[in-house]
């Protein structure tokens, strides 16, 4: 899920920014740009990880002393700076970055009498702001994507509905079937044992059987409904549902014997293929 925050939060001294953008990603990928500590690290880490679950998540930092002290400039951040604004630009058609844009992303400018751990509460309290920002976006989002969800899994089910409703049909007409081919083939039909004919049927519409598979289809789809009437990080359990109702619908389709089931599965795997679409797009 897409989303942006930014924290900023002065203590003992130093002053943290940081901003949080996240990207859609099956799982949770989470990058960090601007030089500091590996306690900083850890804790951005740990407090990210706790608070989303699924996404491309790029956290930057960038660290100021308010108590003065002399400033360097970090060369590698300044290039990588530049490398991606310029190609932003350039797909843009813009013209490329000037050296005060560059200096004013974050990690480029740093100070040398920063300490590092020292900034620890300071960092903390821009993550929590931060994070707060882009998981309310990220929720927004959500909301909108809910809406989408149920109307795909509110289609399978009618879609399901409409295929228990074709089942119910198919041992009249397997044994439909088998007496015209009977007539064709036999002169005199009449000379034929009834009870092999109607075990013969039955034994076929055993074969053709749905109901196992509906009985699971439905629950599959209930389970689906009630996590995204949820407000828990669902977005895996989805991804384990949609797998089983495609296992359900492949089923079902060459268990299938009437052309106009086998059509009611093809138009739900289509609605299947966009949910699955949709359901990678959640925390």
């Amino acid at each position: 899920m897409t989303g942006f925050g930014r924290g900023v939060a002065t203590q003992g001294g130093t002053r943290a920014t940081i901003d949080a953008r996240s990207v859609n990603h099956r799982f949770l990928d989470l990058k960090f740009r601007g030089g500091s500590s590996a306690a900083i690290e850890d804790l951005i880490s740990t407090r990210t990880r706790a608070a989303l679950e699924r996404g491309a998540v790029t956290i930057s930092l960038h660290l100021a002393s308010e108590r003065g002290g002399a400033q360097r400039i970090d060369r590698d951040a300044a290039k990588a700076a530049y490398d991606e604004l310029a190609a932003v630009a350039a797909h843009l058609g813009l013209p490329g970055p000037d050296l005060a844009l560059i200096l004013a992303q974050p990690g480029v400018v740093t100070s040398d009498e920063r300490d590092d751990e020292v900034a620890l509460p300071a960092v903390a309290a821009a993550l929590e702001a931060a994070l707060a920002q882009l998981t309310e976006m990220r929720r927004t989002e959500g909301a909108a994507l809910a809406i989408e969800l149920s109307g795909r899994i509110a289609e399978l089910d009618r879609l399901r509905v409409a295929i228990a409703t074709l089942a119910a049909g198919v041992p009249p007409a397997i044994a439909k079937r088998i007496d015209e081919r009977i007539k064709r083939l036999v002169e005199d039909p009449s000379l034929l044992d009834p009870a092999r004919i109607a075990q013969e049927v039955a034994m076929l519409a055993d074969r053709a059987d749905l109901t196992e598979e509906l009985v699971r289809l439905a629950s599959h789809l209930d389970q689906a409904r009630t996590l995204v009437a949820g407000r828990e990080a669902v977005g895996r359990r989805l991804d384990f549902l949609v797998q089983e109702i495609g296992r359900e619908l492949n089923t079902i389709g060459s268990k299938s014997t009437l052309a106009e089931i086998t059509s009611a599965v093809v138009e739900a795997k289509a609605q299947l293929e966009k949910l699955r679409e949709q359901v990678q797009n959640v925390e």
